[in-house]
């Protein structure tokens, strides 16, 4: 009873910190144990969090001296915690105690476990990291979009290009597993037999297949501000990998308050997130206003904005260059998010104002975005896509 009372007050100890268990807290705890406590309760043992890792006094002074224990602490963390608890506690030492100067610390990169929320952070530095600090950086991103590349490259690679193969179609299929057979049976639909309760299919419809020339036009359009840091990333590998089927002709446009096109970057996620600046405000409607030059084919083009919709521009022509791109033949879809971090927050307004334009605003993570894709290019009901997508 004893020895399971100890282990039950040791676990107990672990969660909540002896401050909280207050005379219930037992034995101090000893090797391992003592460390993961400390670890534990550097970073959330004071009301305001950090309670041994925040600098101990003005940030210019205390950054030296700082930056060395932090990295301690990293290093015992990544002993102690899997990979994913090891992500949550760096994001949260970085929201919580405002360690995200000392990321520019060669040695802190060095020991960080490389996560999406972790590169958006060092993107929004890039334009002030010192060049001792840019290669340790690279690497860090470098191995994040190698990570995702892995994940998300060959999935896309076979939605998007059995989208563009069922797309074309063709009067003469060679194989039963080249007929559309949604297609033919609505294209003969007066040819139903009803004694016998079946159509009779005089003409068949198929899918053309190897297709060489470029199908679709694909447009990415990026809001950089600093909530969209996640979707940056994600956008930043789709974007690249996008690129790379030859059937699409792929442009990446990313956006604060200014516009800079990274179509000429594609064939390196890394350089593409790294021609991105995230944190400024945000002008949609310049942005567009600079996709719509791109568009010269507008039904064979997909716009992609990706943009939790808070407008720093101007509204109404914002909503007025969507509505053109529509009219013209142009699929717009806008995606709120592209990431893994739950519901994001935007404009609601906005939002509103797009689906009464007939163009579906909604958040999707990057585990749909190639699904999202296909139906993109099949020119499937892309609203009643998401829904049934949100519904599983």
């Amino acid at each position: 009873m004893s020895a399971g009372h100890d282990e039950r007050m040791r676990r107990w100890r672990l969660a909540l910190g002896a401050a909280d268990l207050g005379d219930d807290a037992g034995a101090p705890l000893t090797g391992d144990d003592a460390r993961i406590d400390a670890a534990l309760g550097a970073l959330y043992d004071s009301d305001e969090g950090g309670g041994g890792l925040e600098p101990s006094g003005p940030r210019q002074s205390g950054l030296g001296a700082s930056a060395p224990r932090v990295a301690r602490w990293l290093g015992d963390i990544r002993t102690f915690f899997p990979v994913s608890v090891v992500q949550v506690m760096q994001k949260d030492a970085i929201e919580r105690l405002g360690l995200t100067r000392l990321l520019l610390e060669p040695e802190m990169l060095d020991a960080v476990e490389p996560d999406v929320h972790l590169v958006g952070t060092l993107l929004s530095l890039s334009r002030v990291m010192p060049e001792q600090a840019r290669e340790s950086a690279r690497a860090v991103v470098r191995a994040v979009t190698s990570d995702l590349e892995r994940r998300l490259a060959q999935r896309t690679r076979s939605a998007v290009t059995g989208a563009l193969n069922r797309a074309g179609r063709t009067s003469r299929p060679r194989r039963t597993s080249d007929i559309n057979w949604d297609r033919t049976i609505r294209a003969n639909l007066r040819n139903y037999l009803p004694q016998h309760r079946t159509v009779v299919p005089e003409r068949l419809i198929g899918y053309a297949r190897k297709q060489q020339a470029v199908a679709r036009d694909v447009i990415v359009c990026l809001d950089q501000s600093g909530s969209m840091a996640s979707s940056v990333v994600y956008a930043g590998v789709f974007g690249a990998v996008l690129a790379s089927i030859p059937s699409l002709r792929t442009s990446v446009v990313a956006f604060d308050t200014a516009v800079a096109d990274l179509t000429e970057h594609l064939s390196d996620p890394v350089d593409v997130l790294f021609g991105t600046q995230i944190g400024g405000g945000t002008d949609i409607n310049r942005a567009l206003a600079y996709c719509q030059r791109l568009i010269t084919r507008p039904a064979s083009t997909i716009v992609i904005l990706i943009s939790d919709l808070f407008e720093g521009g101007n509204r109404e022509e914002m909503l007025r260059r969507i509505a053109d791109m529509t009219a013209a033949g142009t699929q717009v879809i806008a995606l709120l998010a592209l990431s893994d971090d739950g519901a994001p927050g935007y404009d609601h307004d906005n939002a509103a104002a797009l689906a009464n334009l007939g163009v579906p605003a909604f958040a999707c993570t990057p585990g749909s975005f190639p699904d999202l894709m296909a139906a993109a290019i099949e020119r499937r009901d892309i609203t009643e896509w998401a829904h049934r997508t949100a519904a599983r």
